[in-house]
């Protein structure tokens, strides 16, 4: 099984990348099983030819090889590698997650990332995995897609969640970050959204034609559009990051009262707002129904929340559903158009054809042509990036709320 997915993993890279691509046609999710690379065509246009759709090899050693074959290859390989327009960088999430991009298990990155029992047994492959990015670990391809006149990549760098909150790990990650801008502003992209803020990677490289953004404002617009209306009073849980902040800010210019549960969070939003004592509270109870949350949630504070809550999350890791009778909203993200293809995985633990406010961020960015960076500490406007996603035919989650 091993020897097999080598192969097919080596294909979809290769699709990826563009290079030595024959067919255009994206996939879907109906279409998973109808894998698409340099010898799957021969396959569908001569009978008895080429049954070793993903090893090739196997045809040639056992004389089903189509005679067209060699031609057919020499001639993708005279098809340069595809630069992108937009490039989205993302991680990893768990050592795991491996399995669940478009490069691993198509059958697993079909679907929302849930954790599978079976995938214990491939720890050795996974731990050699582990190893190997450690000692030679690159940003890779994982896939393409088009929209409109667009083309769209996504870039992965090999390092998971855990490893950005260690510090040792932060001279590593920083580099392999850079040098994917670098590599992206050589390559002609118009845009990059990122995981993380790229503040640190503009200042470095200030004549940068690339806009990086790091998606803050739409995910704080799409929090804000998930907030029941009538809303008056929300509970703010979780570590304070760029988007927390941006978000209490948001919620007191609407009047929306923000009772916190720690007071260091209400001390350092209250120093960072200015905000009155009428507008930011340090909660007294768990009476509130609306909670915003993020990473750092304890499982103590989830199961003192009333029954009927509605949480929020305004992190990239959604928390842990503890309570079959509370709500749970999705991280932010929205609806992609049918204009937008070659979409046959799943981003993380969203749903099919759902990207994250991050991911969607960059793309707007470029189809609007906006020429500032959205990094470190700039924001853009939170309704101008929400009606402009809006524009370009996204659309927002819907879930079920609690009346």
């Amino acid at each position: 099984m091993i020897h097999n997915q080598i192969w097919i993993t080596l294909s979809r890279y290769r699709t990826a990348k563009g290079k030595g691509r024959i067919l255009d046609k994206g996939l879907e999710f109906d279409q998973v099983d109808r894998e698409r690379n340099w010898f799957h065509s021969l396959h569908h246009t001569q009978f008895r030819t080429n049954y070793s759709l993903f090893m090739p090899f196997y045809d040639y050693v056992y004389g089903t090889m189509d005679n067209s074959t060699d031609s057919l290859y020499e001639t993708s390989l005279k098809r340069e590698e595809e630069s992108p327009d937009i490039l989205h960088l993302t991680h990893l999430t768990t050592p795991e997650s491996i399995y669940h991009l478009p490069l691993g298990f198509a059958s697993l990155a079909s679907i929302p990332h849930t954790p599978k029992w079976y995938l214990w047994l491939m720890w050795p492959v996974t731990l050699w995995y582990m190893v190997l990015t450690r000692i030679c670990g690159h940003t890779f391809v994982v896939e393409r897609q088009r929209f409109n006149k667009l083309r769209l990549q996504t870039w992965v760098i090999p390092k998971y969640t855990l490893q950005y909150n260690f510090r040792f790990q932060k001279e590593a990650i920083n580099s392999l970050i850079e040098e994917a801008i670098v590599q992206a502003e050589k390559k002609g992209v118009k845009g990059e959204d990122l995981n993380r803020y790229g503040g640190l990677y503009v200042q470095r490289h200030p004549h940068l034609k690339i806009k990086v953004v790091d998606g803050s404002s739409l995910a704080v617009a799409v929090i804000l559009n998930s907030i029941p209306k009538g809303t008056t009073q929300v509970v703010f849980r979780g570590n304070l990051t760029k988007v927390a902040y941006a978000l209490a800010f948001a919620l007191y210019q609407k009047g929306i009262q923000v009772a916190t549960l720690h007071e260091d969070e209400y001390l350092k939003l209250t120093k960072s707002l200015s905000a009155t004592e009428s507008n930011l509270v340090l909660a007294e109870s768990y009476a509130h129904k609306i909670w915003l949350v993020g990473d750092g949630l304890t499982e103590k504070e989830q199961l003192s929340a009333p029954r009927g809550t509605l949480f929020v999350p305004f992190s990239q890791l959604p928390p842990k559903k503890l309570r079959k009778d509370c709500f749970y909203h999705y991280t932010p993200a929205m609806k992609i158009p049918s204009s937008l293809e070659n979409i046959y995985s799943c981003e993380n633990w969203l749903p099919r054809r759902v990207m994250s406010a991050w991911r969607i961020a960059g793309i707007v960015h470029a189809l609007e042509g906006w020429k500032e960076h959205e990094c470190g500490y700039t924001m853009s406007d939170t309704d101008k990036v929400w009606q402009a996603s809006l524009r370009h035919g996204f659309h927002p989650l819907v879930t079920t709320q609690p009346m």
